[in-house]
């Protein structure tokens, strides 16, 4: 039962610093883009390149998460 409840403690503490960690990215990015005077087009790239990072690392743990649930792995 504890070795239960320490694995989904360390689960969720994965996520929630992952989480946070791609936030602090993102603010670091939106800090050093406006001291950059870096145009529209470059923001838009940048931001798509981070955007599509973050949606690759949740497509994995969804299909991770159904894999489980269906007993593939």
């Amino acid at each position: 039962m504890i070795s239960k409840l320490i694995n989904e403690f360390e689960t969720l503490g994965l996520y929630f610093g992952l989480a946070a960690l791609f936030f602090f990215i993102g603010m670091a990015i939106q800090d050093v883009l406006k001291k950059g005077n870096v145009p529209f087009f470059g923001r838009a790239v940048v931001w798509l390149v981070l955007f599509l990072g973050c949606s690759g690392f949740i497509a994995k743990g969804l299909i991770q998460v159904f894999w489980q649930g269906a007993g593939v792995s």
